[in-house]
């Protein structure tokens, strides 16, 4: 099965320095990474190809005009450029476990998606690790960490009994450490471009997906991510944006009215 790895930014370079350091180590490889960015300042762009020169797969990078909050259409430009079978995506504020696509793999199953989470670092570790422009090694008793230190906890076997038993009827949903196959994306037309500002887009992916008749495994003890703190996103349209997914859900709503489709013709 090919992968795909999508990795979302908007200015924040360092961060994404230390994400694609991460994304290099990683064991296996995906198959490609695209970086897919919401309108970042030259500095990215600038990254990204300095990375490309020797990145030990495809590195693909894909931008948009900053025009406001749109993680939808930008995660939606970058699955329709997608050569992989299977969709993995994160934020570019994280940094990955070296084993992060292998248990991504090892879990998915047709007829499902997954769902992962992440440790929170806290703003001193996050400045350090920044500064230092380097994953490094984190466990639940690293000095630093905010919150989620249980999730720095990797235990296959019991990742594996849990995925389809853990918290199986539970809303929530993060965008930033999810996995599909790309035909599944595709078959609900992908994300809702009609939701911008932050909050509300993962939820409603993951709504038309069970209106689909997926189910959802649960990503504990596997698949570990980092995130770097940052000051929280206005979330002006977050109440708005989570009332729509969820009338959305109760609709039995699983094409995107505005969504993949668009960009599918210009797949390259």
């Amino acid at each position: 099965m090919t992968t795909s790895l999508i990795i979302s930014t908007y200015n924040r370079p360092d961060a994404l320095e230390v994400c694609l350091k991460s994304v290099a180590e990683l064991n296996p490889l995906p198959n490609e990474v695209i970086v897919g960015d919401d309108g970042s300042r030259e500095e990215t762009a600038a990254l990204v190809h300095r990375f490309q020169k020797d990145f030990p797969v495809t590195l693909r990078y894909i931008r948009q005009e900053d025009d406001g909050f749109r993680l939808a259409m930008i995660r939606n430009k970058c699955v329709a450029a997608a050569s992989g079978e299977y969709i993995i995506q994160i934020d570019g504020d994280l940094f990955l476990h070296k084993r992060f696509i292998a248990d991504h793999v090892r879990e998915s199953r047709k007829g499902y998606f997954l769902k992962g989470g992440r440790v929170q670092l806290g703003k001193e570790l996050t400045e350090d690790v920044c500064a230092a422009l380097a994953p490094r090694r984190i466990t639940p008793f690293t000095s630093g960490i905010e919150a989620k230190r249980a999730n720095a906890l990797r235990m296959v076997a019991v990742a594996d009994y849990l995925a389809p038993r853990y918290r199986k009827n539970r809303e929530n949903v993060l965008g930033c450490n999810m996995s599909f196959f790309r035909d599944d994306f595709i078959a609900v037309n992908g994300y809702d471009e009609n939701f911008e500002g932050w909050g509300g887009e993962d939820l409603d992916l993951s709504f038309r997906f069970k209106n689909l008749g997926l189910g959802k495994r649960y990503l504990k003890f596997c698949a570990l991510s980092y995130h770097l703190w940052h000051r929280e996103a206005p979330m002006d349209k977050s109440r708005g944006n989570h009332d729509t997914a969820r009338k959305h859900r109760d609709e039995g709503v699983v094409k995107a009215s505005r969504g993949v489709d668009r960009y599918l013709a210009v797949r390259r």
